[in-house]
């Protein structure tokens, strides 16, 4: 019953998902669910899932304090003044806004790494442009994914070092030794399969125009449009504390490795250089938890429902199941374990979380199969990193949303998971597979 309880419960978290049940009370009912069908009584099960909520308290909190950054950023009028130029430079060119975009989002995991933290300042003030261009935002938002999750497999620096290190950390543990330069090396497979999906998505997806949608115009979208109708804006000292500002909580977050820390000295800086009135206090907060608030309570509840997945057994039971059944044909057991690998990360929304979980079953699996390390290691951060695209909890799709729905035009579902599972889990599993037979 063990291994049943991870499939029906992230079976639940997608039906319900997909029929546009808010994604907090649908991670709330599979975690419930998961609990029951492990033994649980709903007291205990709701206990379980309480005490697993602060894994993700320092992100939860690291999300509002950007949330009310990215608001003061905008209310300084910089993003506006840089936009204006970003249309005269892109007008028409969709596909060149693309992979600019992934570019700029794959910065954000190893050159400069603030991960999701650019996302609610960068884009909504591009959400005019992106509709007078008539962009589907569903491929802004598989770019942006592409750039949260490509680098950190392929590039053993920032995030990259940090999942790769795991990788081998793990493999070590489990008895199988392997060097961090090793790790890189088998994550070059999958990580082109990304690059595909990429493509795929900018030059047949989503290259043909699509009528924006009717909504609300946004504080950022109403600077972007006067701008893009003329209005003449100079760069002004507010401009300039600003990039200071910005600086200073960059600077702040790398040598202090805390994003909570980088955020704060952003959001005081503002009020110090008096780029915002500090009588706008109120306003920033209600704005920055409007914007961002969303993602941290999910983050905190998808922590707990991972905690009451493994307090359970349910995921070693669903990996110890699979193994009994794999016999020792490689092909199907490079499958399975990738499969096996989408449904744990996409019920728990971390492909960092689920590399000790399933680490520990597979290393030995894939000794027995006769997997060499290189194999071994892309197989895990494969299946660690395949369901990050396209899990309704997971960062690399609540980021994208964050942005791209700041004016109430972008489904979370709809317009940023499904496109990004389609478009990067199919190619992952597919060049996964190739890396452990190759290999």
């Amino acid at each position: 019953m063990g291994a049943a309880v991870v499939v029906l419960s992230v079976l639940l978290l997608i039906t319900l998902s997909l029929f546009r049940v808010n994604v907090i009370l649908a991670l709330l009912i599979a975690a419930l669910a998961a609990g029951l069908m492990a033994g649980l009584s709903l007291t205990e099960t709701t206990d379980l899932l309480v005490s697993g909520m602060g894994g993700q308290a320092n992100t939860a909190l690291s999300y509002l304090l950007l949330g009310f950054f990215a608001v003061m950023i905008g209310y300084s009028g910089i993003v506006g003044f840089l936009v204006k130029r970003m249309i005269r430079l892109l007008k028409g060119k969709r596909s060149v806004l693309f992979l600019a975009i992934a570019g700029v989002a794959s910065l954000s995991q190893n050159a400069v790494p603030v991960h999701i933290a650019f996302i609610p300042i960068l884009i909504p003030p591009l959400l005019h442009l992106f509709d007078t261009m008539k962009i589907d935002r569903r491929g802004v938002a598989t770019a942006l994914t592409f750039g949260l999750k490509a680098p950190y497999m392929m590039i053993p620096a920032g995030f990259g070092l940090i999942f790769q290190g795991i990788i081998a950390d793990e493999m070590k543990a489990n008895g199988m030794e392997i060097a961090l330069s090793s790790v890189s090396t088998a994550m070059l497979i999958p990580g082109t399969g990304m690059i595909f999906g990429l493509l795929f998505a900018v030059f047949v997806s989503y290259r043909k125009e699509r009528e924006p949608r009717k909504a609300h115009v946004t504080p950022g979208e109403a600077e972007v449009s006067a701008a893009d109708e003329g209005a003449v804006e100079t760069f002004s000292r507010h401009h300039l504390f600003t990039l200071v500002a910005i600086t200073a909580a960059l600077a702040v977050q790398l040598t202090t490795d805390s994003l909570v820390l980088g955020a704060l000295t952003g959001v005081i800086s503002m009020f110090i250089f008096f780029v915002v009135p500090f009588r706008q206090g109120d306003h920033i907060v209600h704005e920055g938890i409007k914007m961002m608030g969303m993602i941290a309570f999910v983050m905190l509840i998808a922590s707990g429902y991972a905690t009451v997945l493994q307090e359970t057994g349910a995921i070693k039971s669903l990996v110890a199941s699979a193994a009994d059944l794999l016999g020792d044909n490689q092909l199907l057991i490079a499958v399975v374990m990738l499969l096996v690998g989408l449904l744990v990360t996409i019920g728990i929304g971390s492909s960092f979380g689920t590399i000790p979980i399933i680490a520990a079953l597979y290393v030995p699996l894939c000794a027995e199969a006769g997997f060499s390390a290189l194999a071994t290691a892309a197989l895990i951060g494969t299946a660690g990193a395949i369901g990050d695209a396209g899990s309704p909890a997971s960062d690399s799709t609540l980021g994208p949303t964050s942005g791209l729905n700041a004016d109430g035009n972008h489904h979370h579902i709809w317009d940023t998971c499904v496109p990004t599972f389609l478009h990067f889990n199919i190619p992952l599993v597919l060049f996964g597979v190739v890396a452990a037979l190759v290999l």
